[in-house]
């Protein structure tokens, strides 16, 4: 062979040793993720070729609590049966309120079903992202988001004095107490001043009652015509700060980008 064949040969194979798949893990459990919070847990703990799909949730840039580039280069379902069982998955995992129609159609087709409910704190997150992470046979890396959580919100704790804040989710309503976004306020230094106004989960704030006890802070995580009403900006010592809505609903990763921007929101307050 001559010189130059052999170089040819060298650089075509390297191109193709490049572009092959990662190897499927055949001992462990292949993956249809059916919801969005999930989706964005086993996205970091499967292993490769494990997670064959997520749900469609993660691909829309306004509802994923996942990275975007990863959620593009994963295949999404719209979550039908059909869909589901042309992967042939070993695990379908889903929301709790999966249809229970759609259960027992996997479960007659010899698909076994877990679901996993929306967390309310940082304690049931962690158990969530373990349990994920064991059901597809990688422990440790449910352990190395869990430390990476942890570290996100330690290094956005604040020790001081906490500052009233409200924060003004899409369709003008504010979070319970027992929310994860409650929690994660109140850790990186916020006081909630819906909940001390005795508001729960999901009640309308007006305008018109912000405008009349406004907040030290007001985190606007809508696009709600009042929530940028021109008469905010003329609220004296009221400091305004977006806060993006995929930062709401789920745990896991989401922890740490939600934790992240509450701590830099409070230090800018601080200053």
């Amino acid at each position: 062979m001559t010189r130059l064949a052999i170089l040819l040969a060298l650089v075509l194979g390297g191109c193709t040793a490049a572009a092959a798949p990662a190897p499927v893990e055949r001992d462990r459990p292949t993956i249809v993720s059916l919801n969005p919070c999930t989706d964005a847990v086993l996205a970091e703990v499967a292993g490769p070729g494990q997670l064959l799909a997520i749900s469609h949730y993660s691909q829309d840039a306004r509802s994923t609590s996942m990275d975007p580039a990863t959620a593009r280069r994963l295949p999404a379902t719209g979550g039908t049966v059909e869909e589901v069982l042309a992967l042939k998955p070993n695990v379908v995992v889903a929301g709790s309120f999966l249809p229970p129609a759609t259960r027992s159609a996997f479960t007659r087709l010899g698909i076994r079903v877990e679901t996993f409910g929306i967390v309310g704190d940082v304690a049931a997150s962690e158990a969530q992202v373990r349990a994920l992470a064991t059901l597809a046979g990688h422990p440790e890396r449910g352990e190395e988001l869990v430390a990476r959580i942890e570290a996100a919100l330690a290094a956005n704790a604040w020790r001081g004095p906490p500052v009233s804040a409200i924060l003004w989710q899409p369709d003008g309503i504010v979070p319970g107490r027992d929310q994860l976004v409650s929690e994660l306020m109140a850790r990186t230094g916020f006081a909630s001043q819906s909940a001390a106004r005795g508001m729960g989960q999901a009640d309308y704030l007006s305008l018109e009652s912000l405008l009349a006890d406004p907040p030290r802070v007001l985190l606007v995580a809508g696009q709600e015509r009042m929530q940028h009403h021109p008469a905010l900006r003329a609220v004296p010592q009221m400091q305004r700060a977006e806060f993006a809505p995929n930062l709401l609903y789920c745990g896991g990763p989401t922890i740490i980008r939600a934790a992240q921007r509450l701590g830099e929101v409070r230090r800018g307050v601080a200053r």
